[in-house]
């Protein structure tokens, strides 16, 4: 049964463990692409190292090019309820907020896909 980790490091350690953080990179490039956000993470990245790229890349997105990050999220399926639950005053720690229900969703899918082949 599927269980949402509760945070980024235990998501990325968790998709280690299962060995599906290899598919959890290529589908972050897929959903990325097809929100035409060309961003391209080596399957060699480090976990730390994704998770700051993956952030500062929301952080971006959030401050200019909003349409297309919510595009994004759409794209992604990121539930609504959870990012309206932010508190969005400080932009920073919103950025990795989302850069975590980003990774959470994009774990599930590959979870899902892996768990039911």
């Amino acid at each position: 049964m599927f269980v949402a980790p509760a945070n980024t490091e235990s998501l990325l350690a968790q998709a280690q463990a299962e060995t599906l953080y290899l598919n959890l990179i290529e589908q972050l490039n897929k959903d990325f692409n097809l929100a035409n956000e060309g961003i391209d993470f080596p399957l060699s990245i480090s976990p730390d190292e994704l998770k700051i790229q993956l952030h500062e890349k929301v952080y971006r997105m959030i401050q200019y090019k909003f349409a297309e990050y919510l595009n994004l999220l759409y794209i992604i399926d990121v539930p609504e309820n959870e990012i309206k639950q932010l508190d969005g005053s400080d932009l920073v720690i919103l950025a990795e907020q989302v850069a975590f229900l980003i990774l959470k969703r994009e774990w599930q899918k590959v979870w899902f896909r892996n768990y039911y082949k």
